[in-house]
């Protein structure tokens, strides 16, 4: 088959993907969960997918962010918009790296290319009023007021977990290379792109792009990267196997496949919070509503079962 008639595959995963519970977020616990993620993918490519992966970085750019903070005396501290530049290039080296090395055991004769990715947002977005964007470590809420107090962040419980600092996270608009992302991974390279949500830019007084202090999440930016690209499958990998409805209580139940309507009908009802599984189901739904055909949650190490129909949570288009 040729490269162009392959179908198109974006895998987006979380920044904790890289830094397992209970770790510190070393380079080593990166480099190693960047490995197991990259087995996991290699299904992927023995299937002979075209694959772009993206990916967040919460955990790295809110280090980054406190980094900025403590030593702002001795370093001149970087905009916002910088440092998730600076996670795009870390953590796509890393995925990069790890990639190349599961290739290369097996034989298989692809090239890995990471795309630092411009993504345009509105200046006058409502985000920018109201930070909600879950960054850094899980914090106790003692030292998560203590650090608003000292830092002027604002922070937010996150869905049980423990406290973190909130940035502002409007709703990306375009990918700016979306085309290169495109071209490159239908002549059959392993893109990894749009990491951290993409560089938030807007368009200044003269036309110029300009970065902006922000966030973008992942899942958004990962849906309209797939329609751009007319990508066949938007798969966005969690920390749990399925989807499910009355999610931790009694009444739990995994949901095996659904339509958009029936999707709706769960968001409307609040089966989904803003801070864990609630961006996923929407960026699904973004993009199955603007003509994809089919989207798919699930876990690193379900993944294989999930696209054989034998896991996961799969959504479908209109028919």
């Amino acid at each position: 088959m040729d490269e162009q008639d392959k179908p198109t595959i974006i895998v987006a995963m979380g920044g904790h993907a890289f830094i397992k519970p209970g770790e510190k977020g070393s380079i080593r616990d990166h480099e190693r969960n960047a490995e197991a993620i990259c087995g996991y993918l290699m299904y992927l490519v023995e299937k002979d997918y075209n694959i772009v992966i993206t990916h967040g970085n919460g955990p790295q750019v809110g280090a980054l962010l406190l980094k900025n903070e403590l030593t702002r005396d001795q370093v001149p501290p970087m905009p916002l918009d910088v440092l998730v530049a600076n996670t795009e290039g870390s953590l796509g080296y890393m995925m990069q790296q790890s990639m190349l090395n599961q290739l290369r055991r097996r034989n298989i004769q692809r090239y890995v290319v990471t795309v630092i990715t411009q993504v345009l947002i509105d200046d006058k977005d409502p985000a920018f009023c109201k930070p909600t964007k879950p960054i850094g470590p899980f914090l106790s809420q003692e030292e998560a007021e203590k650090r608003a107090q000292d830092l002027g962040w604002d922070i937010v419980e996150d869905s049980g977990r423990g406290w973190r600092r909130v940035v502002p996270s409007p709703y990306p608009i375009k990918v700016i290379q979306h085309r290169t992302i495109k071209e490159a991974a239908a002549n059959g390279h392993i893109v990894i792109a749009c990491g951290g949500g993409g560089i938030p830019i807007m368009k200044n007084a003269n036309n110029d792009y300009q970065g902006m202090e922000a966030v973008i999440d992942k899942d958004f930016t990962s849906s309209i990267l797939a329609t751009e690209i007319n990508a066949d499958i938007l798969i966005i990998l969690s920390d749990v196997p399925q989807v499910y409805k009355n999610y931790n209580t009694p009444n739990q139940r995994a949901l095996g496949a659904l339509t958009i309507y029936e999707l709706e009908q769960l968001i409307k009802e609040g089966h989904f919070p803003v801070g864990s599984m609630g961006p996923k189901v929407e960026a699904i739904l973004q993009f199955l509503k603007k003509g994809g055909k089919r989207g798919v949650i699930t876990s690193p190490d379900n993944l294989a079962n999930a696209l054989e129909g034998k896991g996961g949570t799969h959504f479908v288009g209109r028919c």
